[in-house]
């Protein structure tokens, strides 16, 4: 399913338009990614909730050369899947 799919679907189901659909979803985006900018989480009961994951330094090596490198620690945006999701799945 794309973006556009996505909106698509949120119009039908919510009994609104295209435009509104686009809409709410970006405000749904721009809300996800400030709360985890800001060090939060979002649970959706049921859905799931969208936290920071941090990965620490660890080495890698070099494909071209075979030359050992350090990778740098990171934070990643990660998801996990609540009960009424992976039921639905299922």
């Amino acid at each position: 399913m794309t973006k556009s799919d996505l909106i698509d679907a949120i119009a039908a189901e919510g009994g609104i338009s295209k435009a509104a659909a686009g809409k709410a979803l970006a405000a749904f985006e721009r809300a996800v990614s400030g709360s985890l900018a800001a060090g939060g989480e979002v649970q959706l009961v049921g859905f799931g909730t969208f936290y920071v994951g941090e990965r620490a330094e660890r080495q890698g090596r070099n494909p071209k050369t075979g030359e050992p490198l350090t990778i740098a620690a990171g934070k990643s945006p990660k998801f996990r899947a609540g009960k009424a999701l992976k039921d639905a799945v299922q």
